[in-house]
């Protein structure tokens, strides 16, 4: 599948990599069709910040990551109907993104634990979800990353 996108240009996306959301993202319901957009040279990297394209609208992408690499014990509890529709979800097929918000200030740069989006990666079927925890809709990790990043320096 083709699409033209406003950061990556004309991109081509193997058509058994498109994930598939029925609903979309929330507050884009009208969107179903995205593809993960990442550095390859990063993939080691500690924390990287990848792209969800939607393949419906060039113009929109959320940048997404991980929230392993940020918070380990990250383990949304999520109503089972409403990720039955993605298909059989086991630990080993299951891949978890978080949206990332990055502010004018730096600082404030966060991650929301609270609406994970979910991907069965053997049906390549996906789903924005609310947890049914209390995490929080802004987690902040400039802290976090400053931290890891001296960390690594010493």
């Amino acid at each position: 599948m083709k699409a033209v996108t406003r950061l990556f240009g004309t991109i081509d996306v193997a058509d058994e990599k498109i994930i598939t959301m029925e609903r979309g993202m929330i507050g884009f319901p009208n969107l179903t069709h995205f593809a993960l957009i990442f550095d390859e040279e990063k993939k080691d990297k500690k924390f990287k910040i990848m792209w969800l394209q939607s393949m419906d609208d060039g113009d929109i992408a959320f940048p997404v990551a991980d929230p392993i690499q940020l918070k380990e014990d990250y383990k949304p509890l999520v109503n089972e109907e409403i990720i039955a529709p993605l298909g059989e979800i086991t630990e080993d097929n299951t891949y978890i993104l978080v949206t990332v918000t990055v502010p004018k200030k730096v600082e404030d740069f966060s991650v929301n634990l609270k609406a994970p989006i979910v991907i069965n990666m053997d049906s390549n079927k996906g789903a924005q979800i609310i947890t049914e925890d209390d995490y929080p809709v802004k987690f902040r990790v400039y802290d976090l990353l400053k931290g890891n990043t001296e960390k690594a320096g010493e």
